[in-house]
């Protein structure tokens, strides 16, 4: 996919698991299409050059990758530059079947972005760009109203020249008339956007955040206002060593930060969440059939992963049925929590015996998880950690991320899935053979037939161990 931009032209290739895509090649060039719009209302040359330079290498990179038609998109500086019918007709030589996306459109893509990456995906999505800012409410995983506005980063400068006062005054008067002023009031905010994403790797930075995950990052409302005298008084050198914000980002940072700080005030959201996930994941979701789009990313995704590096494909859906009944009681989402943990539950089997439990940290911190928050990394973490080899013990970084008895709860999902890889050796008919249940203040393994051979000092070690962190007594019973 191919997005060209008001600050930017990208070239974005997908692969794996449609309703849970990876980035299989991601490479953006900074053309700056949208600077002369704003001059002089025309694409610069310069920038045109640019941006066709670019459409060229890039099509001929995912022809290479087996994408001979790369699916188009311009948006806000195309659509509001007198000569963007031009350039259209230019990149249509090149080969590539360009479209102008509306306003309306891009916001709707916006929308079902964040609904793509986020589990159950529920307030306003504020998408900006060098030329525009589109707002899309998603509720349900429908798009609802949405609408764009001309004061992306590139013009929002030249408003905040006349005063003070000036921003907030025009965007109230755009916002008002279709009720985006109360729409949102206590839902979440949704930040789409480059410039909005580097605002809140500052305040990450700031914060001492210890997950360098953007992704499902949130902020109070009041982070808006700090943002502002975060950016103004912030080394811009820290910034650049730090590879929190790159030089050609840095200059939208005080105008971005002034105008989430003015909507922020305007429309009283219960919280700022990042989206890594917008207008071309977007496009890309509303092509799946609603079948698809109906399914859970995260579980797909842990699927896939499992499929691709465990040794038995059926094994992680049939070991969370397994430990389940250890668990009854447990919410809808700890449960889906806990079926992801089963899922990547062999994925450490080919790391070195030594650092199989740190394996499978990094995989649950540092993978790239939709609908994944950061108490949802730090759980399904220590479930593969204690899986793999790490015991009891504790990351240190878990504790910064989710509650005790949160851990607590997911260390003995590693201990039990421990017990049943080991029971088991990962194939299937063991755990088909057995069952684990809880009986007053006893744990119980229930064994039959053939599956006592299974049997033996490792299994009952895991055993104990697991009995131990629940506060039970093991028991083992043969049928």
């Amino acid at each position: 996919m191919i997005d060209i931009g008001s600050n930017s032209v990208r070239l974005v290739v997908f692969d794996g698991p449609p309703r849970a895509p990876s980035v299989l090649f991601n490479e953006k060039v900074m053309a700056g299409l949208g600077r002369g719009v704003v001059a002089t209302g025309c694409l610069e040359d310069k920038a045109i050059r640019s941006t066709l330079k670019s459409l060229s290498r890039f099509r001929y990179i995912a022809a290479l990758m087996g994408v001979p038609q790369p699916i188009t998109v311009a948006t806000a500086a195309v659509r509001q530059a007198s000569n963007g019918a031009e350039f259209l007709r230019e990149v249509r030589k090149r080969g590539l079947p360009v479209a102008l996306l509306s306003g309306d459109e891009e916001a709707e893509a916006a929308g079902f972005g964040v609904i793509a990456g986020f589990e159950n995906a529920n307030g306003i999505v504020g998408d900006l760009g060098g030329g525009s800012l589109e707002l899309a409410h998603v509720e349900g995983g429908r798009v609802r109203e949405r609408e764009s506005f001309p004061i992306g980063v590139l013009r929002i400068g030249a408003i905040r020249k006349i005063g003070a006062p000036e921003l907030r005054k025009q965007v109230k008067r755009l916002l008002k008339p279709r009720g985006w002023l109360e729409l949102g009031e206590g839902l979440p905010f949704y930040l789409v956007g480059g410039s909005w994403r580097s605002l809140a790797k500052i305040h990450m930075f700031l914060a001492r955040y210890p997950l360098p995950i953007v992704h499902h990052y949130s902020m109070p409302p009041v982070a808006a206002a700090s943002l502002v005298r975060a950016v103004a008084r912030i080394d811009r050198n820290i910034l650049k060593e730090k590879n929190i914000v790159s030089n050609a980002r840095y200059p939208a940072m005080a105008d971005s930060a002034a105008l989430l700080a003015v909507l922020t005030s305007l429309t009283r959201p219960g919280s700022l969440i990042v989206s890594a996930t917008g207008l071309r994941e977007g496009l890309h979701y509303q092509q799946l059939p609603e079948s698809a789009r109906l399914l859970d990313p995260l579980i797909e995704a842990a699927r896939a992963e499992g499929e691709l590096q465990g040794r038995f494909s059926e094994h992680g859906d049939l070991l969370d049925q397994w430990i389940s009944p250890l668990f009854a009681s447990e919410s809808t989402a700890d449960r889906r929590l806990r079926l992801a943990s089963c899922l990547l539950g062999d994925i450490g089997w080919a790391a070195n015996p030594d650092f199989r439990a740190e394996r499978g940290l990094e995989v649950a911190l540092h993978g790239n998880w939709l609908g994944l928050d950061a108490r949802g990394r730090a759980m399904i973490g220590q479930a593969l950690f204690a899986a793999f080899g790490g015991g009891s013990t504790r990351p240190p970084i878990l504790a910064k991320l989710a509650a005790e008895d949160d851990l607590d709860r997911a260390r003995n999902w590693g201990l039990a899935m421990r017990l049943g890889q080991r029971l088991s050796g990962g194939v299937a008919p063991p755990l088909k053979a057995s069952g684990m249940s809880l009986e007053d203040d006893r744990l119980v393994l229930s064994v039959k037939g053939e599956a006592e051979l299974l049997l033996g000092d490792a299994v009952e070690r895991r055993l104990r161990q697991l009995a131990a962190s629940l506060g039970k007594s093991p028991e083992i019973r043969k049928a």
